[in-house]
């Protein structure tokens, strides 16, 4: 049976496939004394709090499990606004908001709805894998543009209107970013997406990290810049909702219609528990939950990230949001002995029962010395994952 092109073209999800690894040493080593730890995959170490947890069991006792509109239920979308309006002061009205099973599929609705082939769209080197995959199954190309930690390792105007051609269509940013936990700043947001709508160009920004923003410099939607973007965000990362497979995106209003079509022959609708589950999320009880893991989350950061530069490890950019480290490991890979990113996680999985995420998922630009480590972990297991680093690198 022959593959199709479309399917050749995406390439393996490295994250899994070093985390598939890890979990087979992890097995072997599992009675010892250093079992491995889990620093590789970007999946908070919390779970859905009480109230969201109550309100699936409620939906399945009351049998509120049929198919909800593809748009999602109107109260949830009418939560949403009113989060968008509480939180960041910014008036996104329901009718806008497009519930998504997850964040992955939001991309995709928004790649299907808006490129068409041959369509380049322009996005950081480093940035997230699926991203560019998602352009890519809808026969778009994505244009990897390399960034340095001057940057923020982000676009910035000057370079999307350099790097703008006759087949390029917009850009799809991410803010806080994955894999570097790093934002854009407002007012460089503001001249990028100045540059892309004077072209008639289209703006997408991933923003499933912006709840677990730490600095108030960075920390508003880009959606204050106007309707005519497209904002992508989850209940995922801030609302440690991730096996629960549910997002929104929020568009113009004018793409509803074509977003509906395409999401109700490719998906019917997001999950109906989760959808029921997640109007809990906006509860004043579940809120400050959120929020004390926020700050739990960047305590972690605090202490992880100089723990980490102590040992050679550095990290050129401090994230301001998310939960990653994004380490330059040329000087500690030389100490192993061993060269690149790819050979220092096997040397870290191996030698210390650490699992952490090779660069070479997120591009090709200087990704061959970066690792990324996750920091959704217990902070006694980030003090355990220093100490073997600590053993190993001296």
């Amino acid at each position: 049976m022959q593959v199709s092109k479309r399917a050749q073209r995406i390439e393996p999800f490295y994250v899994m496939e070093v985390a598939k690894a890890a979990q087979a040493l992890a097995r072997e080593v599992a009675g010892t004394n250093e079992p491995m730890i889990f620093l590789n995959i970007g999946e908070p170490d919390f779970t859905a709090p009480p109230l969201v947890q109550q309100a699936a069991a409620h939906a399945v006792a009351q049998g509120n499990t049929q198919y909800t509109p593809a748009l999602g239920l109107d109260a949830l979308r009418e939560r949403i606004s009113q989060w968008y309006a509480q939180r960041f002061g910014v008036d996104v009205p329901a009718r806008r908001i497009v519930v998504t099973a997850g964040a992955s599929a939001a991309l995709q609705l928004a790649c299907l709805a808006l490129i068409d082939s041959g369509d380049e769209i322009l996005m950081p080197d480093p940035s997230y894998p699926c991203n560019r995959h998602f352009v890519s199954a809808a026969d778009g190309k994505a244009v990897l543009i390399p960034t340095t930690a001057a940057e923020r390792f982000q676009l910035s105007a000057d370079k999307v209107a350099q790097a703008w051609g006759e087949k390029t269509r917009g850009v799809l940013l991410a803010s806080p970013s994955n894999p570097t936990g790093t934002s854009i700043a407002p007012d460089e947001l503001r001249r990028i997406h100045d540059v892309v709508r004077a072209r008639g160009g289209l703006t997408i920004i991933d923003e499933i990290y912006l709840g677990l923003s730490y600095d108030p410099a960075y920390s508003q939607t880009a959606l204050a810049l106007g309707e005519d973007l497209v904002s992508i965000n989850s209940f995922s990362k801030y609302f440690n909702m991730t096996g629960w497979r549910l997002g929104w995106m929020v568009v113009p209003e004018a793409l509803v219609p074509a977003v509906e079509r395409v999401a109700q022959n490719l998906f019917i609708c997001a999950s109906t528990i989760s959808q029921h589950a997640a109007l809990a999320c906006f509860e004043p009880e579940s809120i400050a939950e959120f929020e004390r893991r926020r700050a739990e989350f960047k305590a972690r950061r605090d202490y992880f990230i100089p723990e980490l530069e102590k040992l050679g490890l550095r990290v050129p950019v401090m994230p301001d949001g998310a939960f990653y480290a994004w380490a330059d490991c040329s000087e500690a890979a030389r100490k192993l002995g061993v060269e690149g990113s790819w050979d220092f996680a096997y040397a870290l999985m191996q030698r210390a029962h650490l699992a952490i995420t090779p660069g070479r998922d997120f591009g090709t630009a200087e990704t061959a010395h970066y690792v990324r480590f996750s920091t959704a972990n217990s902070l006694p297991q980030l003090q355990e994952a220093v100490r073997r680093l600590r053993a190993l690198l001296g």
